[in-house]
């Protein structure tokens, strides 16, 4: 089993940054392939991030590429979401997700979730 713990998330001004962070445990960080997505009200869960930790490969979907940067530091099972020139349609919840085997940008594939974080992006 993997317990996931996000934290980060707030309100920030389009154009700001912010920094997600998902703390993993119950399982060695190296040994999984973690990845970020969100949902907006109404909306349907896509696909942000991903990372294949052995690999250090990373993974990113259209509307966030060039803004955001997904990394880790294995010697604190953590995963970061750095977000810069945010924008009003980056406000969603934020969930960090772990999977074994390859990355994958379907949240079907992934086994662990976190509970969300709140990110709100004033215009």
């Amino acid at each position: 089993q993997v317990q996931l713990v996000e934290s980060g998330g707030g309100l920030v001004e389009a154009g700001g940054s912010l920094r997600l962070s998902c703390a993993a445990s119950g399982r060695t960080f190296s040994s999984l392939t973690m990845g970020w997505f969100r949902q907006a009200p109404g909306k349907e869960r896509e696909f942000v991030a991903a990372i294949k930790w052995s690999a250090a490969r990373t993974y990113y979907a259209d509307s966030v590429k060039g803004r955001f940067t997904i990394s880790g530091d294995n010697a604190k099972n953590t995963v970061y979401l750095q977000m810069n020139t945010l924008k009003p349609e980056d406000t969603a919840v934020y969930y960090c997700a772990a999977r074994r085997g390859p990355s994958s940008g379907q949240a079907g594939r992934y086994d662990y979730w976190g509970q969300g974080t709140q990110v709100t992006v004033s215009s």
